[in-house]
């Protein structure tokens, strides 16, 4: 089983930036892939980024790109968001997920965080 917490998340005015970290219990191959999602209330969970453990490829959300940028610290077992330029729609719970495949969607990541809350006032 993998564990993972999420930190970083907290109340921001719009144009502020904010670092989400995750911690990873551990790296294996049914982790190989690493996510952030998103979720505001009542809408559908949202694919923000992905990176690979191994080589730091990523991918992005449309939304985001441009703002967001992830990336990872192997020594650490950490993953990073760091999100720039934040906008009141920004607002959602943040969560780290991981799979060990190369996916876009929710459904397909395995283990998830608990979540932090993310705020953006205009």
């Amino acid at each position: 089983q993998v564990h993972m917490v999420e930190s970083g998340g907290g109340l921001v005015q719009a144009g502020g930036s904010l670092r989400l970290s995750c911690v990873v219990s551990e790296r294996s191959a049914s982790n190989y892939v690493m996510g952030w999602f998103r979720q505001a209330p009542g809408k559908e969970r949202e694919f923000v980024a992905s990176i690979k453990w191994r080589d730091g490829i990523t991918a992005y959300g449309s939304s985001v790109k441009g703002r967001f940028t992830i990336s990872r610290d192997n020594a650490k077992n950490t993953v990073f968001l760091q999100m720039n330029s934040l906008k009141p729609e920004d607002t959602g719970v943040y969560y780290c997920a991981s799979t060990w495949g190369w996916t876009m969607s929710p459904t397909d990541y395995e283990y998830w965080g608990q979540g932090t809350q993310v705020t953006v006032s205009s």
